[in-house]
């Protein structure tokens, strides 16, 4: 049974400072918190409030100005680059507000890319990713591209995506922006089974309120700053 009091992610005063010629912007003042294991996170805030800063910082895909990032007791900010991408590989997964598929590659093919990245051997790869795209119902389009599938099915091609390295943890930038209310709810619960059942931690970036309800802890960030809720 997944153990939610062990913290798998410390934030300890992360800042990332924007230069706009001799303006500095703060995206992130000295934010800190922890993120248990097994956590379901909403990261909330109004527009401009350094929701997707925080999580592109959390996910090594920016480098913040100040602060540290502790995974499993290491500070993961002190990785050379040679070692960020295979550990972004390993450890997380991404899912963001475009789906950022190739068009020319079938659903099978898109999905396994980050295993064979990773040097899994192809019988490996090539079952790996028709189970995560079974595990978010699609095991019968394995052979389909991009445009013959609907938004909601190429947003859960990403997810399979996302999850076949296994990851420590799953990063979802607004990913039910672009969706209809119906794909929206079919993502935010699958999120759910994937937390419930395998214990998957995830950190999900939203605006919709209607999410707060599906969540375990939210992080309300106002101007760059931990924030109360409704401040």
């Amino acid at each position: 049974m997944t153990d939610i009091t062990e913290p798998i992610l410390e934030i300890k005063g992360l800042s990332r400072i924007y230069g706009m010629g001799e303006v500095k912007v703060k995206a992130l003042n000295k934010v800190s918190f922890d993120i248990k294991r097994g956590e379901f996170v909403a990261i909330m805030g109004k527009s401009g409030s350094g929701k997707s800063t925080l999580l592109h910082q959390l996910g090594l895909l920016d480098m913040p100005n100040s602060g540290e990032i502790i995974f499993h007791g290491n500070n993961i900010l002190g990785l050379p680059e040679s070692r960020k991408a295979k550990f972004r590989l390993s450890k997380f997964g991404y899912v963001f507000q475009e789906y950022a598929l190739l068009p020319e590659l079938t659903a099978l093919e898109n999905v396994y890319l980050p295993a064979m990245a990773l040097g899994r051997k192809k019988e490996e790869y090539l079952k790996a990713g028709a189970e995560v795209l079974g595990q978010v119902g699609l095991g019968t389009r394995l052979h389909h591209r991009p445009r013959e599938m609907s938004g909601g099915e190429q947003q859960r091609v990403a997810i399979a995506r996302a999850l076949i390295n296994k990851p420590d943890i799953l990063f979802a930038d607004e990913p039910t922006a672009n969706l209809d209310s119906i794909s929206s709810k079919q993502v935010i619960e699958l999120f759910q089974k994937l937390n419930r059942e395998t214990g998957l931690t995830i950190l999900m970036v939203t605006h919709e309120p209607d999410d707060m309800k599906h969540v375990s802890k939210i992080v309300w960030l106002k101007d760059g700053e931990l924030a109360e809720r409704g401040t």
